[in-house]
């Protein structure tokens, strides 16, 4: 571990940004980008669980969808980090302060059938779309249209993302009907 002991920008700081956003704007940009960063780990680690623990049938179909879902969310929370710090912020890191600042709640240890782990995450991406939908409101509201565009752009994806879980949660169509 490093023995420097200079902090360069401290954590929760604001401050003046290449790209002109006022800092009491980008203030709030921040804190909404922040709240996505914290809930897109969340969600990473959830879907990362389901993708170890998918048994079943559809188990390759669903373990490779679940890994690509997981890969998209943590591209996705990159971009949101290092948009932070592009309008003068610092992005959250510690586990610690992701957990603090998430807004979604995990699944527990437990391990579920896949039915019960998909329809919790398919709770948990309604709440981030939700999220991002008030984010890109807030953001475009206060002028910061390429913060707006880029959660457009992720939305885009979780909106994808639930669909596809949405099919995967329909009736089993391989069930013989025992009325014929």
């Amino acid at each position: 571990m490093s023995t420097q002991k200079e902090v360069q920008k401290e954590a929760g700081s604001v401050g003046e940004n290449p790209v002109r956003l006022d800092e009491e704007k980008a203030a709030q940009i921040i804190d909404a980008l922040n709240t996505d960063l914290a809930d897109a780990y969340v969600l990473y680690h959830q879907l990362h669980k389901h993708h170890w623990n998918v048994a079943g049938a559809e188990h390759r179909d669903i373990h490779v969808f679940l890994q690509e879902a997981y890969e998209e969310i943590e591209l996705a929370a990159d971009e949101l980090a290092e948009r932070a710090q592009a309008i003068g912020g610092v992005p959250h890191a510690s586990m610690a302060t992701l957990s603090e600042n998430a807004t979604v709640e995990p699944e527990d240890e437990d391990v579920y059938d896949i039915r019960t782990s998909l329809s919790n995450d398919l709770e948990m991406y309604g709440d981030i779309i939700e999220s991002y939908r008030q984010h890109i409101e807030l953001a475009e509201g206060l002028g910061d249209y390429a913060t707006a565009e880029m959660l457009r752009e992720h939305l885009e994806d979780l909106e994808e993302h639930t669909h596809v879980i949405d099919h995967y949660l329909e009736d089993d169509t391989l069930k013989v009907d025992a009325s014929n």
